[in-house]
């Protein structure tokens, strides 16, 4: 289960050929979208994801939208 990992975050250790070892935390961007599996099915990259947001935003009424105020 990629996608829970991305959420929480974990740990890569990498051994060095001198016998030691690096430990790296690889946590998410705040501004990161993590997409699961069925959805990934679908939109497999940025480029589909953004376009198919791109046509919802269209749909919603100018006043719903974040951001706008009257």
């Amino acid at each position: 289960m990629r996608y829970r990992a991305m959420q929480s975050g974990y740990t890569i250790t990498v051994r060095q050929s001198d016998g030691t070892t690096l430990a790296k935390e690889v946590r998410p961007r705040d501004d990161a979208v993590i997409l699961e599996p069925d959805v990934l099915e679908y939109f497999p990259d940025s480029e589909s994801v953004n376009t198919a947001l791109r046509s919802l935003i269209k749909l919603i009424p100018k006043k719903a939208r974040l951001g706008d105020q009257e």
